[in-house]
């Protein structure tokens, strides 16, 4: 990074700190609602829990690369928490959740420097809880959905460019789809596109993302290595299933019985993965590993995402093990490429993300949320599962051709790989001075 470029960041931290003098956003009253006391609790926890999936997910990834990128690996997790708060304060919860712009993303006017935020009304799915507190809610998943990213250029990239990329992938990529999908105005909400919460915002945006970072960073000079810690990885699946409760049974925006549903399906359905997981590898001829049994679960967890809050327990089961087991395929067949998705994101986040979407479409039931216009395939109804499989096809050209450009973008900000040289030193090293 040039001594010019290097002064940028903090000019514009210095910019934010001026404009919270000129926007202060100070309530002109009390919040505007009838808050449910049990609704806010709840919510108040499930904020807390969906955060602790980042660092969760950073010691997941760390656990896996090799000793000399530990450090690098975690604090790619970590920026996120730091840089993608300022952002939502200033104008991301606006881009995510203003007034719509033609369904596709919102006003940055709208809740600029969370203006109207503290005393405002509470959103509209979302009635019994204070605006601040859905703010902050959807504020962690704006966090993690980047990080995710980081696994497929693991041990390769320079950190000064992955922040411009995380900036850009918020900014076009990340807010449009959490708009389109989540606002009552939404393109994808209007048409009837169904996620819970995020198979398609947070994974399959991700996913794409991974696949094409791989492909733009190309292969790792070293690709082969054994991962530095399993003890992180089961460590970071312990944090990640724990969070993903919060993330999952809190967006049903309440202390609820969906909220209870959505619990229990994403328990079942990462238990199903985890086992399918371990089993499909005993069928091909490999011994039960603890890193497979924490990928299934991961996998698991992702693929009910979209659906937590809409299909059965038993369905929750089928979803996790028919997720798992293509996953693990896909596992296998990048391996034979020349791609180099370092821990199999795109496999894993992003196909897991699809499958769970496309099986909403096939479980989803009135029965589980009345609140849904139409069932899944299984009850003898076809116009959800063309919607998702729609919305699969759309979501997938946008984000995967989205992230091209904006690495591309990125690259000629700032190259986005270290050196040889600087990459056989290990980025704990070379890009923050620092070793385990």
């Amino acid at each position: 990074m040039t001594t010019k470029l290097s002064k940028i960041p903090f000019f514009l931290l210095v910019i934010t700190v001026v404009l919270t003098f000129v926007f202060p956003s100070v309530p002109k009253g009390a919040a505007q609602g009838e808050f449910n006391p049990a609704d806010t609790a709840w919510m108040l926890t499930a904020a807390a829990l969906v955060l602790i999936m980042t660092p969760g997910l950073a010691f997941f990834y760390a656990g896996m690369v090799s000793r000399k990128n530990v450090i690098s690996t975690m604090l790619q997790s970590f920026i996120c928490m730091a840089m993608l708060s300022v952002i939502w304060v200033v104008f991301g919860f606006s881009l995510a959740f203003g007034d719509s712009i033609g369904g596709v993303f919102g006003n940055p006017a709208t809740f600029f420097m969370m203006r109207n935020v503290l005393d405002g009304p509470a959103w509209e799915l979302a009635p019994t809880i204070p605006l601040a507190l859905f703010a902050m809610f959807q504020l962690k998943f704006a966090i993690i959905t980047p990080a995710l990213i980081t696994g497929a250029f693991a041990e390769r990239i320079r950190f000064t460019s992955y922040t411009i990329f995380i900036l850009l992938f918020f900014l076009f990529i990340y807010a449009p789809l959490a708009h389109a999908t989540w606002h009552p105005q939404g393109i994808l909400f209007q048409l009837g596109v169904l996620d819970f919460a995020g198979g398609t915002v947070v994974h399959m945006s991700a996913g794409w993302a991974a696949l094409a970072s791989a492909i733009c960073l190309k292969r790792r000079s070293e690709a082969n290595h054994n991962p530095a810690y399993i003890t992180f990885v089961l460590l970071g699946t312990g944090l990640l299933w724990f969070g993903w409760f919060g993330f999952n049974a809190g967006s049903a925006m309440g202390a609820n019985a969906l909220a209870a549903t959505a619990l229990a399906t994403t328990m079942t359905a990462s238990a199903a993965a985890a086992l399918a997981w371990i089993f499909f590898d005993a069928v091909k001829g490999r011994k039960p590993s603890a890193m497979g049994t924490c990928i299934g679960a991961v996998v698991g967890l992702v693929a009910i995402t979209p659906a937590a809050g809409f299909v059965t327990l038993p369905h929750s089961i089928a979803i996790g093990v028919i997720a798992s087991v293509v996953s693990n395929l896909l596992v296998d067949f990048r391996s034979r490429t020349s791609i180099d998705d370092t821990l199999d994101v795109f496999p894993c986040h992003g196909v897991g993300g699809m499958v769970g979407m496309l099986l909403t479409g096939v479980f989803a039931s009135k029965g589980v949320n009345p609140a849904i216009p139409d069932q899944g395939l299984i009850f003898g109804e076809t116009k959800l599962f063309l919607v998702q499989l729609g919305a699969l096809v759309g979501v997938s050209v946008f984000a995967f051709g989205g992230s091209w450009i904006l690495l591309k973008v990125t690259n000629l900000i700032s190259p986005l790989r270290v050196s040889v040289e600087e990459e056989q030193l290990g980025l704990d090293q070379s890009q923050h001075d620092e070793k385990m």
